[in-house]
């Protein structure tokens, strides 16, 4: 009998954050392929880039929760 997408979503609960990375970019390679190289790179350089500035104080975050509310008014919900 296969796993139900809530049986996966559970046992993903208890998997530590790297191994959960891993599982969604295996499942995003495998359905849409691979990202390329230089999209990755390009990504890579502006995350380092906002981390330095919150980091350093340059740049204040926005709360998970206040970006949360944010999305859902754009979206309408």
């Amino acid at each position: 009998m296969p796993i139900t997408l809530d049986e996966i979503v559970e046992e993903a609960r208890e998997m530590p954050g790297d191994v959960v990375a891993e599982l969604i970019d295996r499942i995003m390679l495998a359905r849409h392929g691979g990202v390329e190289p230089s999209v990755a790179t390009a990504w890579k350089a502006e995350t380092d880039r906002r981390i330095a500035e919150i980091e350093s104080g340059q740049v204040a975050g926005v709360p998970l929760a206040a970006s949360l509310a944010r999305a859902r008014k754009l979206a309408g919900l």
